[in-house]
């Protein structure tokens, strides 16, 4: 069992550990009590006791509550269930239980943590609070995001994170100013979906030093403003006296009037239709959408943004007219589906919205009528409201050990399908690659080198030049016309794909290597800790730390070294997080400078099947929150 850092708390504190996790700070959380470790039941798990064991292991913030033995089940005494911490607490044996041993569970719902050292998010010297230069705090000190990595897919997920809606562009240069204080090297890898940007993989390994101006910025959409109209006796919305008030959407309405800042705005097709929505009791107000729990920020359950929160959408008679307004008002082109979600997809939280009737035409839902009468919505039951847009499409690889890695799939229509691999070559890779930010192609896979897909194939015979911006603008056949079998989908390997291994491995020791640019190469030895190498044994499945190797024979290198330098804290949560020089086939030279471990456990990891000498573990190995990708073997 891989077994996380033991937390001693403060004095009289039970002893918490996370085990299992891969990494540092996430895993199935165990106590030590009368000597004995143990695990946590899953029942009522939630955020406030996350954040607790987060605290107590000084790993940050609380990214994530798993209760339903996430990361494996335990073994031994199940020592507290029914936990109900508030947060503020210093250790976990603080919060409320059920008492010592005192539990009605199983080893399967034993609870587990996500955490994440990155405390806090925000967009600076933006115009508005949804646009900005990205700053991230990393256990309390604030920096600069480096834009070395940064792209749609994580702008997306921070839009959505600082409930901003979606996002519309990331200016480079110093379009938001130059930075100020530390700048972040980190460069995380999002698919999209997920709802915070701590959820997603995170790279430093490597990085090179962020040149000035070089910043992530993002412009979200916008929790948008709404606006009360002030119209005198005799004129309409369009008359060019009418005032406009614009106020934050989250305002109290009950404060209006003591709001001084107006700003008078003509009323003229000038002014996006978009912001003309009257406040008035029973309206929705100009407010945002969200859809949530589907594959991408095109498809899911309708959730709408009113006074500083989000509710669920509910209606009886929800068709393709509301869907379309949807659709528009998300910008994710035309409605294919207007669905009620089946019961264990239905919302739970508040209700922001019951009721409504659309024309079709409208540009935002506010727009429609959601002034029902009672009588209209007793007919039926109102449920929740859902949404599939056509205007949207991912790309995304699968079934490799990271997102640079895998089985090309394409999301179109609301549905996941595969690539034939009919004239499929590096041409192709390349742009899935450069669209991935992935770097450029190494290897175009055919024959379903990463296992066969299952459902759609949507592309046949496609044939890029390379210079494509995404793999739908190649020349291609019609969408969903093949003669191809899943036998043929096919695949990607990208220079950005990363992984290690113990080479000459008898499981858990040998020379350690990472597969960089599409090659194995060396880690050198300056600046080696015992961190580091405890680090790379989690990594690899192989105990909590290990020892390095120091009597080594004198030579050349052959082949490629990649990193030297590589520093790992002792709050560093992954190997990939860690600091090093850039990547460079000549870090070192001499064969006393590699880097040899032996580990203090046994190699497990799940479904890892490869032979010692070619078993690896990417970044991305560990099921990630919102994404596919499982263990495999690098060729």
């Amino acid at each position: 069992m891989g077994q996380g850092q033991v937390a001693a708390g403060r004095w009289g504190a039970v002893e918490v550990r996370l085990a299992d996790g891969g990494k540092r700070c996430a895993g199935r959380v165990e106590v030590k009590h009368r000597g004995q470790w143990g695990t946590v039941c899953g029942n009522y798990w939630g955020m406030d006791d996350v954040a607790v064991v987060c605290k107590q292991l000084d790993c940050g913030s609380a990214v994530e509550a798993h209760q339903y033995g996430h990361f494996g089940p335990g073994s031994g005494p199940i020592w507290m269930d029914d936990v109900g911490c508030n947060g503020t607490e210093s250790a976990l044996s603080d919060c409320k239980h059920a008492g010592w041993g005192e539990h009605d569970c199983v080893h399967t719902l034993d609870a587990g943590v996500t955490c994440s050292e990155y405390t806090g998010f925000r967009l600076v010297n933006g115009s508005t609070p949804c646009g900005g230069r990205v700053e991230v705090q990393v256990l309390g000190a604030w920096g600069t995001l480096c834009a070395s990595r940064w792209d749609l897919s994580d702008a997306h997920v921070l839009c959505r994170q600082l409930n901003c809606g979606f996002a519309e562009a990331i200016p480079g240069g110093e379009h938001f100013g130059r930075e100020t204080g530390p700048v972040w090297r980190d460069s995380f890898h999002c698919d999209g979906t997920e709802a915070h940007l701590a959820q997603c993989p995170v790279i430093t390994l490597g990085a090179s030093p962020c040149s000035h101006g070089n910043t992530a910025a993002v412009v979200c959409s916008g929790v948008p403003w709404q606006y009360q109209a002030e119209v005198l006796p005799g004129q309409t919305l369009a008359s060019p006296g009418a005032i406009w008030r614009a106020l934050p959407a989250q305002t109290d309405r009950s404060a209006l009037g003591e709001l001084s800042t107006e700003r008078r705005m003509p009323c003229s097709p000038v002014l996006p239709m978009a912001v003309v929505s009257l406040l008035s009791p029973g309206s929705a107000g100009f407010a945002s959408l969200r859809l949530v729990g589907g594959g991408s920020r095109c498809d899911g359950r309708v959730e709408i943004f009113q006074h500083g929160m989000w509710g669920r959408v509910l209606d009886d008679e929800w068709d393709v007219q509301e869907a379309s307004v949807v659709c528009r008002q998300l910008r994710c082109g035309e409605a294919g589906t207007a669905y009620n979600p089946p019961k264990p997809e239905r919302g739970t939280g508040p209700v922001g919205l019951r009721g409504v009737r659309c024309a079709g035409h409208e540009a935002n839902l506010a727009l429609c009528n959601t002034s029902l009468p009672e009588s209209a919505l007793a007919a039926g039951v109102a449920e929740d409201v859902g949404v599939i847009c056509w205007g949207s499409r991912w790309v995304r690889l699968v079934h490799g050990t990271g997102r640079c890695a895998g089985r090309v799939e394409l999301y179109y229509q609301g549905t996941w399908g595969t690539v034939c691999d009919d004239g499929w070559d590096l041409s192709d890779a390349a742009v899935v690659c450069h669209q991935l930010g992935c770097g450029g192609a190494v290897e175009a896979a055919g024959s379903a080198r990463f296992g066969e897909g299952s459902g759609q194939i949507w592309l046949d015979g496609v044939n890029c030049s390379g210079a494509e911006a995404a793999l739908w603008d190649c020349p291609a056949g019609p969408w969903g016309q093949h003669d191809c079998g899943h036998k043929e989908d096919a695949g990607v390997i990208c220079s950005e794909f990363v992984a290690l291994r113990l080479e000459n491995s008898d499981g858990c020791s040998g020379r350690l290597q990472v597969f960089y640019n599409g090659t194995w190469g060396s880690i050198c030895s300056n600046s080696m800790t015992l961190d580091t190498v405890s680090l790379a044994c989690k990594e690899l499945g192989c105990g909590d730390g290990g020892s390095l190797e120091t009597l080594l024979p004198s030579g050349r290198v052959s082949g490629p070294a990649w990193l030297d330098n590589v520093q790992c804290g002792e709050k560093t949560s992954s190997f990939w997080q860690c600091p090093s020089t850039p990547w460079n086939p000549q870090s070192c030279e001499d064969l006393r400078d590699e880097i040899h471990i032996t580990c203090n456990g046994n190699s497990e990891q799940p479904g890892h099947h490869c032979h010692p000498s070619s078993c690896s573990l990417g970044p991305f190995g560990a099921e990630q929150s919102g994404s596919p990708h499982s263990p495999a073997c690098v060729p």
